[in-house]
């Protein structure tokens, strides 16, 4: 019976060693989820962070496009209106120079005739 009394307590002697193996594994394995958890957080914020600066930036470069375009709208607007009003006064002057033109050609063909 004491053989058996020592073969038991051998296995119990290896029972509780593999069990603190286990348990000293299982906080390795705690202590590098901890770190991993730490360093994922670590990222997201770093991913926040550029999110917001690259909303920043998007909406200054979206603003200043913006900008730009409302400018040059501007532009185009007040060049069609300079040349549309430009254009009228050729289209008068044309108008009253034909006018002057058949005036002065009548007058001419009178004093033909005469």
């Amino acid at each position: 019976m004491a053989a058996q009394g020592a073969s038991l307590q051998n296995y119990n002697n290896q029972l509780v060693a593999h069990l603190e193996a286990l348990k000293e594994k299982r906080v390795e394995v705690e202590i590098q989820i901890q770190e991993e958890m730490k360093e994922k957080s670590k990222i997201e914020r770093q991913i926040a962070l550029l999110t917001d600066k690259l909303t920043l930036v998007n909406r200054k470069f979206y603003l200043e496009s913006l900008q730009k375009k409302l400018e040059s709208r501007e532009n185009y607007n007040r060049t069609i209106q300079e040349t549309e009003g430009a254009y009228m006064k050729i289209l008068e002057s044309s108008q009253t120079l034909l006018h002057v033109m058949k005036r002065e050609s009548m007058n001419l063909a009178k004093k033909l005739n005469k």
